[in-house]
């Protein structure tokens, strides 16, 4: 039912975005003629996503924060990386030049050659699980500040829809919020630091 209410009205949208075009630039409100009752004066806008993305500084926070959390996630890789090879070449080289007395003193850096392997895969494993975690609470948090902007900003501007520019084949630039969508959220921002 809900799916259907969605699809009727996403219908009436692209309807309306159609006869909009060809309506008066100064007119705030678009009428179709035999729309549904209710329907008739929506006023709708858009915004586009991928500006909003590089432009929100929210947006931009939580991408250098992934980065540098990247960049942490690759340092610990190149780092146990480093000290198992390192271990790895000793102990080749220790066998080459006839180091080993026995064969246990052999089996034990073999095992702890392998502890190193487990170890490392075990904490980076740990570490790239907390980065996506970390990703996935920062991408709630980004939705939800736009959205809860979104829903204020189009009650305060009167207007019924604002829809995303990428769900829709073509809108005419002039309903573009895009930059005011930005400076609200910019101006709504306020970045905590992380003690």
């Amino acid at each position: 039912m809900n799916f259907t209410k969605l699809t009727f009205k996403l219908a009436v949208v692209a309807l309306l975005v159609m006869g909009a075009t060809s309506c008066n630039e100064k007119t705030e409100k678009k009428t179709v003629a035999n729309a549904p009752a209710g329907m008739e004066n929506l006023t709708i806008r858009y915004i586009d996503e991928d500006s909003i993305m590089a432009n929100y500084n929210l947006a931009k926070d939580i991408n250098e924060a992934m980065l540098r959390r990247q960049n942490q996630y690759d340092a610990a890789q190149q780092q146990r990386g480093n000290e198992i090879n390192k271990f790895g070449n000793a102990m080749q080289q220790k066998y080459k030049n006839n180091g080993y007395l026995t064969e246990d003193s052999f089996n034990a850096d073999q095992a702890k050659l392998q502890k190193m392997q487990n170890d490392a895969q075990n904490y980076l494993g740990s570490l790239q699980q907390s980065i996506q975690n970390e990703l996935g609470q920062s991408q709630i948090q980004l939705m939800d500040s736009i959205n809860n902007f979104m829903k204020d900003y189009a009650k305060q501007k009167g207007y019924d829809m604002v829809l995303r520019k990428s769900a829709t084949l073509y809108i005419d630039p002039k309903f573009d919020v895009t930059d005011e969508v930005i400076e609200g959220l910019n101006k709504r921002y306020v970045k905590v630091e992380k003690k």
